[in-house]
C-alpha cells in the first residue's frame, strides 16, 4: 500500500441522501483541488484551515464545464482527521455527479483510497492509536446506544490510557530486572521481590477482568443473544414477528414449519438484543426436523436469555414437562423468562407471564422482562472489551505474567523472568499498535524498550481492510 507520500480521494458518505461528501487528503491537496473547484474568490490553496467554501466543481482541463455547484471545507495539517493537509467537498448525491468528481480528482493527481486508508493515515501520523482506529469501524457499525457509548470511549483513548498505564508498570518491573544482569556478577537486586509479587497480582487481577468482560463487550456490540424455545405451535414465530414489529418468520398452523433458526434484532432501553426463532421441540422421525431440533438446543445454550414459550391451549402437565426440560439445559449464568402464549384463548399458566402474540397483548411487559434480566450488567463505570483480537492478547499477556510468577516462585534466572515480562508488554502494546516515543524508550532499557517494537504489518493490513472505503 502506498500512503503519506501521495493524494487520495474517495467518498465518506454512503447510502441514499440529498448530499455526499467526499474527502481528499495529502501532500498535493489543495493543488488537486485547485485543478477543479472554482471558488468565488481566490483558491482552495489560498484559504485557511477550518473554513467553508462555496465554488463550482467542473472538469480538469475545461472550467467551462461545470459538473456540481459545491461546499468545500478546508483543513490544514495537523489539524484534520489524518493529521494532513484535507478538503472535503460536499455535492449532490447523484452517482453520476460523485462518479465524475472522483474521475476529474485522479486526472487532477490523486488516486482512489484503498479501504480504511483514511484512518491508517491517521494511525501512522499519530493521531490515534490502533485501538482507537478500531473504535472508527465500531462507532460506525454501533446498533444501540450501549454500543455507541462503549465506542465512543475507546475512540476518546480512555480503553488505550488504561492499557498504558499497565504496561508502563510492566516496563519498569522489566527495567529493574534487566538493570540485575547488568550487575549479575555482583548478586545484587534492584527489584523488591515483595514489590514484584504485588504488583504481578495486581496487574494479572486487571487483565484477567479485561479479558473477562469480553463476553459483556461482545454482547454490547453484536447484541445480546435470546433464544426463544417451546414446542411446536406454540408460537414462537408469531412471538418474533411480534417483538420486531414486522412479518419475519413464517407463521403456520402445521406443526413444525420453523426447521433452521431465524435471528433478527430489537433495541431494549439502549442495548441491542438479539432474537433466534428456533424449531419447535417434540419427538420426530423427520430427518430435517431432528436438525433443526438440535439446533434448537445449541442455540438455547448460546443464549444469555432463554424466553420459555408454552402454549396456554395445550394441558398444563404438558407444558410443565416442557418447562423443566428446558430449565434443567440452563447454565447458571442464562436467564430464564418463562411465558404462556394464547391467552386470548386460555389462561396463564402459574409462574409464567401471560401473553398473546397473535394480537399483542403483553408484548410490552415481555419486553420489559426481556430488559429487566439484564439490568445492572453492563456498569457505565467498567471498560468492555469488545474487540475479539484485543481479548486474545489480554489472554496472552495474562499467560506470561502467570509464567513471570511461577519463575520467580522456582527462582528462576532473572534474564527468563525478564523475557516473559518483555512477552507480556509485547501483546498489551499490540492491543493499541504503540510503538513507544523516543521519551519512553530513553526511560527504560533497550532490551525493554525492545519488547514493544513489534511488526504491526499483519495486523494493520488486516483492520483496515474490514473498513470500507473512504473511511
Amino acid at each position: 500500500m502506498k500512503y503519506i507520500d501521495d493524494t487520495i480521494c474517495a467518498c465518506a458518505t454512503s447510502g441514499s441522501g440529498a448530499i455526499s461528501v467526499i474527502r481528499v487528503c495529502g501532500p498535493d491537496t489543495f493543488a488537486v483541488a485547485d485543478k477543479v473547484i472554482t471558488l468565488k474568490s481566490g483558491t482552495v490553496s489560498a484559504c485557511s484551515g477550518y473554513t467553508l467554501r462555496f465554488g463550482k466543481f467542473h472538469s480538469f482541463g475545461n472550467p467551462e464545464e461545470e459538473i456540481d455547484e459545491v461546499l468545500v471545507s478546508i483543513f490544514r495539517n495537523p489539524h484534520s482527521y489524518t493529521g494532513e493537509d484535507s478538503v472535503e467537498i460536499s455535492c449532490h448525491a447523484s452517482g453520476y455527479i460523485v462518479k465524475s468528481i472522483l474521475e476529474n480528482l485522479v486526472r487532477s493527481g490523486a488516486r482512489i483510497a484503498e479501504p480504511g486508508e483514511f484512518t491508517r493515515r491517521a494511525f501512522i501520523g499519530g493521531k490515534m492509536d490502533l485501538a482507537q482506529a478500531e473504535a472508527v469501524a465500531d462507532l460506525i457499525a454501533a446498533q444501540s446506544e450501549a454500543a455507541h457509548r462503549v465506542a465512543v470511549s475507546q475512540l476518546k483513548g480512555e480503553y488505550s490510557c488504561e492499557l498504558k498505564r499497565l504496561r508502563d508498570k510492566l516496563l519498569e518491573l522489566t527495567a529493574l530486572l534487566e538493570l540485575e544482569l547488568d550487575f549479575g556478577d555482583e548478586d545484587v537486586e534492584f527489584a523488591d521481590r515483595t514489590a514484584l509479587y504485588s504488583l504481578l497480582d495486581e496487574a494479572l487481577a486487571h487483565i484477567d477482568r479485561l479479558a473477562s468482560s469480553f463476553s459483556d463487550g461482545n454482547a454490547v456490540k453484536n447484541g445480546i443473544p435470546v433464544a426463544i424455545v417451546g414446542e411446536v405451535n406454540s408460537g414462537k414465530s408469531t412471538l418474533l414477528n411480534a417483538l420486531i414489529g414486522e412479518e419475519r418468520a413464517i407463521v403456520s398452523d402445521i406443526p413444525g414449519t420453523t426447521r433452521d433458526t431465524i435471528e433478527e434484532t430489537m433495541t431494549i432501553d439502549g442495548l441491542l438484543y438479539r432474537l433466534i426463532d428456533t424449531a419447535g421441540l417434540r419427538q420426530t422421525e423427520d430427518t430435517i426436523e431432528k436438525i433443526g431440533i438440535r439446533r434448537a438446543w445449541q442455540k438455547l445454550s448460546e443464549a444469555d436469555v432463554v424466553i420459555a414459550l408454552l402454549d396456554g391451549t395445550v394441558p398444563s402437565t404438558e407444558s410443565a414437562g416442557t418447562l423443566t426440560e428446558i430449565s434443567s439445559r440452563l447454565e447458571p449464568h442464562q436467564t430464564l423468562v418463562a411465558v404462556t402464549n394464547k391467552t386470548d384463548l386460555s389462561p396463564a399458566l402459574n409462574g409464567t407471564l401471560g401473553i398473546s402474540a397473535r394480537t399483542g397483548v403483553g408484548i410490552d411487559d415481555l419486553k420489559k422482562a426481556v430488559a429487566a434480566s439484564q439490568a445492572g450488567r453492563f456498569s457505565q463505570d467498567n471498560t468492555l472489551v469488545t474487540n475479539l483480537r484485543h481479548y486474545e492478547a489480554l489472554v496472552r499477556a495474562a499467560e506470561n505474567l502467570r509464567t513471570v510468577r511461577e519463575g520467580l516462585d522456582t527462582s528462576l534466572p532473572t534474564d527468563l523472568v525478564a523475557e516473559d515480562l518483555r512477552a507480556a508488554i509485547s501483546e498489551l502494546n499490540s492491543i493499541f499498535g504503540d510503538s513507544m516515543s523516543a521519551s519512553e524508550s530513553a526511560a527504560s532499557s533497550s532490551a525493554a524498550s525492545a519488547a514493544s517494537v513489534i511488526d504491526f504489518k499483519a495486523i494493520t493490513d488486516l483492520i483496515f481492510s474490514r473498513f470500507c472505503i473512504g473511511k
